[in-house]
């Protein structure tokens, strides 16, 4: 089944959003045997969720309050069969660490056919986590046909 990964600085707000967001999707098409994660490329110590990205997600039914942090490792690419990143520079970076994996990895908003960063809200106030929660959320809405296909493809070549 396929693999999906999520990627932002610390795994601590934008990643896990988009982790509980997908899986969400996913178990409500059917789809709950796809595997879900997240990781960070400055996860350097375990660390849970942040406060207000509980918060913001709770008030969408998702309950993400049990999330470990992890940094973003070569096997985490090697399991992915879609690396979907935050910001270029995560993209960027891990395409150049990580060239095997270049053609798997793209950021969200490329899911929508657009090339812009999801703003980081750490140490902001709640309304700074309520939009970016909502522009992932809008962002995987509107890209899951793109994720499903890209996802369901590369499974399909690693099969």
């Amino acid at each position: 089944m396929p693999h999906i990964i999520f990627v932002c600085t610390a795994n601590i707000c934008r990643s896990p959003v988009a982790e509980a967001v997908l899986r969400d999707r996913l178990q409500k098409r059917g789809l709950a045997e796809w595997t879900v994660s997240s990781a960070g490329t400055w996860a350097m110590m375990k660390r849970g969720a942040s406060r207000n990205s509980v918060l913001v997600l709770a008030e969408q039914g998702l309950d993400i309050s049990h999330h470990q942090s992890q940094l973003i490792e070569g096997r985490h690419l090697v399991a992915a069969d879609l690396v979907v990143c935050m910001e270029s520079g995560h993209a960027e970076a891990l395409r150049v660490e990580f060239p095997q994996h270049a053609g798997k990895i793209f950021m969200l908003s490329e899911m929508v056919n657009c090339h812009f960063s999801v703003n980081d809200p750490y140490g902001q106030s709640l309304d700074a986590y309520q939009e970016m929660a909502q522009e992932v959320t809008e962002l995987i809405d509107s890209g899951l046909e793109r994720i499903l296909e890209l996802a369901a493809a590369n499974a399909a070549q690693r099969a």
